[in-house]
């Protein structure tokens, strides 16, 4: 018995069908809430080659919706942490492992080898560079996201008269206009209900079965269990905003032109740290857990601007919360107060700092 006798068997898939998904590849950015049920089921429905892209690492607070890590996985890296998990169960597909976050530099290396492209990011930088990057070099791209009861799926890049995800959103939003799900909170089961329409997509896509959301949004609501359709049609003003080439994507900072602020790892922000620098904790007081050191200053978002008079002689300023969106705001504060400094935000917050 061959593990694939019931899409064998299947009318309209049958034997080309589980062919074509054999000699496709495809590539997963983001092994999160979107990303995990995408990689079970592709992997379970026989893509010949899966590259996981995701610089991050598992935290407690993933569990309840990225299922493929449990407490053993607990500060491990998503992407390798993912990958081991298949690697036991199935011998015959090809894996690559991307321990990193795309960027504006890797983007073309990571992408150009793969048939297929799926976003699995929660956040606007990344799905406007990965979107821009797909248009370049001619991939198909599955998008999906989420936002407290609502996704979001449609097919991009693929087809007659292929539209884009600019077309949809043509300019892009600030981060802090639409907080993440560390903000608003998430019921785990949605990131699966879309991440396996994803993988459904994607599937269809590369086997030539069914009908792909071609020119067309899937919305599906959580709360009331419906889905509805939009028809999408190309938006000038959207793709005039495309980078020219690769090289002029090379040359684009996605976080900066979408956020306005420049964002930094716990890392580069550590190698900054001196004494002409400020280092702004903007929780709230009692936010958990506390962090001690040097230099630090503890200003909450919500008195950020009585106190701007405490940053005034910083040549740098550092700001950090829980999630990386509330810094981010105070960061945008005070760059307007104060235009010609230095002014980052830590990407990810205290949810990124390892211990």
């Amino acid at each position: 018995m061959n593990r694939y006798d019931r899409q064998l068997v299947l009318p309209g898939f049958g034997i080309e069908g589980q062919a074509r998904l054999r000699k496709s590849s495809v590539l997963v950015i983001g092994a999160g809430g979107l990303g995990c049920p995408v990689l079970l089921y592709l992997a379970a429905a026989g893509v010949g080659k899966i590259g996981v892209v995701d610089g991050d690492q598992v935290n407690l607070s993933n569990l309840h919706r990225q299922v493929l890590f449990g407490e053993k996985d607990l500060g491990k890296n998503k992407a390798e942490t993912a990958v081991r998990h298949f690697q036991q169960k199935y011998s015959d597909i090809q894996w690559e492992i991307f321990p990193e976050m795309i960027s504006n530099s890797n983007a073309e290396e990571l992408i150009s080898g793969y048939d297929l492209i799926i976003d699995g990011s929660d956040n606007f930088p990344t799905r406007y560079l990965v979107n821009d990057a797909c248009v370049l070099l001619d991939k198909p791209l599955v998008f999906g996201a989420i936002y407290l009861h609502e996704g979001q799926v449609a097919v991009f890049n693929w087809g007659e008269k292929a539209c884009n995800y600019r077309d949809v959103y043509p300019e892009m939003p600030s981060a802090t206009e639409i907080p993440n799900c560390a903000e608003t909170g998430v019921l785990g089961v949605l990131p699966g209900i879309i991440g396996n329409l994803m993988a459904l997509e994607a599937i269809k896509v590369l086997s030539g079965f069914g009908k792909p959301l071609q020119n067309r949004m899937l919305f599906f609501n959580s709360i009331s269990s419906q889905s509805y359709e939009v028809e999408i049609s190309p938006n000038s003003k959207g793709r005039n905003a495309i980078p020219g080439s690769i090289q002029d994507l090379h040359a684009l900072d996605y976080e900066l032109a979408c956020e306005g602020i420049k964002q930094l790892t716990w890392n580069e922000a550590m190698r900054k740290m001196n004494s002409d620098v400020a280092f702004v904790d903007v929780r709230e007081p009692g936010e958990m857990p506390p962090l001690e050191c040097t230099g630090l200053q503890k200003i909450p978002l919500s008195s950020l601007a009585d106190h701007f008079d405490q940053l005034e002689e910083a040549e740098e300023i550092l700001f950090f919360c829980q999630s990386g969106s509330r810094s981010q705001t105070a960061a945008q504060l005070l760059q307007k107060e104060f235009p010609k400094k230095k002014i980052f935000s830590i990407r990810g917050g205290i949810n990124a700092l390892k211990t």
